[in-house]
């Protein structure tokens, strides 16, 4: 059998099967992972079963509840598929997140419904990630099902704490010994290959004054007060972080939001502490120790000469950025080639102001790049926004191309 022959038989038989695969897809939407508060473990029971359906053996692999405790979630249960081949040759680590942000308001779809409408499937997570869990699952079975010779193995690894850090899923099951791959690829989206993204650092600032009656504001420490000068430096360096911008296509310059604020009591009494949650993203170029430094200097500056207020600042995430690396290439050549045929436009390697799990493996000298299924940018599939969606002839051709990476990678 040539190499085009398998490319078209693997093309077929994800075909002849993705009338199964929406279904599969559908079943992942529809029990719910939100995050907070991260009960995932009975998503990981559903996707061991739904797994097992098509003879996938899913390892269960549960995340101490102390320690799942401890970083604010409920329960994780990490799963891995191993499927091993011939002797010798790679192994590849196909890795998706089944964890999602709460729906919010605003769907005119069932945010757990997973309802196929004008070619889209609708739900929380049916872009990121789970479409992924389907794609990558897929895509396995068409390789086995080619009945070519093959090397290595492929490990799936769909894991829940992708939105806190990734630290419970991939990085727990790398620093265990329980996947140990060659190349990796994360999920993504189909239009590009991801080999580089930005780094996150999330901070906690806890702004403390004195609560007090607003008939007598004298009596009291107004830590609202102390937290809008906060807020004005932080917004200002906003200015000045637009003038770095990065090297990486796709990338563009740090940038500094206040995703969360919380303080007083009511509307009558002066606030006596304000907590803010700030998330810095980082380019590939900064130094994340350096930006940690610069910022938490720059909130303690903000607050200096303010009689009563004090300032506690904790760390929640630090994520470093992904830079490419050298061994990526076989991957980025093989993704690019087959999504430019498949897509029928040009697909090539650039980075994403999003950060990832992926960065775990490249941290670990582990070449890895994002790719999977959905539209050009999130904003048009509405992750984490109502309505969030998946266009199904996206995910087919998507499986189609990891179908075909994966044989080139592993051809014996």
């Amino acid at each position: 059998m040539t190499t085009n022959t398998t490319y078209d038989a693997l093309d077929r038989w994800v075909d002849a099967h993705f009338d199964e695969q929406v279904r599969f897809l559908q079943a992942l939407v529809q029990v719910p992972t939100d995050t907070p508060p991260g009960n995932n473990t009975p998503h990981a029971q559903r996707t061991a079963a739904l797994l097992k359906d098509f003879g996938f053996e899913a390892q269960a692999h549960e995340v101490p509840a102390a320690t799942v405790q401890e970083h604010g979630l409920e329960s994780i249960t990490n799963l891995v598929v191993q499927r091993r081949y011939g002797k010798g040759g790679r192994v590849v680590a196909l890795n998706a997140h089944g964890d999602v942000v709460p729906p919010g308001e605003g769907w005119t779809h069932k945010p757990y419904g997973g309802e196929v409408v004008d070619g889209k499937l609708y739900g929380r997570a049916a872009a990121v990630s789970k479409c992924d869990f389907s794609t990558f699952s897929f895509a396995t079975r068409a390789l086995e099902a080619a009945g070519v010779p093959l090397a290595g193995g492929v490990d799936l690894l769909f894991t829940y704490d992708e939105e806190f850090g990734g630290e419970l899923g991939p990085a727990w099951l790398l620093e265990k010994g329980i996947t140990k791959p060659d190349l990796e690829i994360a999920a993504g989206f189909s239009y590009q290959v991801v080999t580089a993204h930005n780094g996150c650092l999330q901070l906690e600032v806890t702004v403390n004054g004195k609560m007090g009656h607003a008939a007598v504001p004298e009596t009291a420490v107004d830590a609202l007060q102390a937290a809008n000068r906060i807020l004005t430096a932080l917004y200002a360096e906003n200015g000045e972080l637009r003038k770095s911008k990065s090297a990486v296509e796709g990338i563009n310059h740090g940038y500094i939001n206040v995703g969360q604020i919380n303080g007083g009591t009511n509307t009558n009494v002066v606030p006596g502490k304000v907590v803010l949650k700030v998330d810095r993203r980082m380019i590939p170029e900064e130094d994340p120790v350096a930006v940690e430094a610069r910022l938490r200097k720059l909130i303690e500056q903000a607050a200096e000469g303010q009689a009563g207020i004090s300032v506690e600042i904790k760390r929640l995430l630090m994520a470093h950025a992904m830079k490419p690396l050298a061994g990526n290439a076989p991957l980025v050549e093989s993704l690019c080639s087959h999504a430019t045929a498949l897509f029928g436009e040009p697909v090539k390697a650039s980075g994403t102001p999003l950060y990832t799990d992926a960065r775990l493996f490249s941290e670990r000298g582990i070449p890895a790049v994002i790719y999977g299924a959905g539209p050009r940018t999130v904003l048009e599939s509405n992750a984490k926004r109502a309505d969030e969606h998946i266009v199904l002839e996206d995910l087919r051709r998507a499986t189609k191309v990891v179908a075909r990476t994966l044989f080139d990678l592993l051809k014996a």
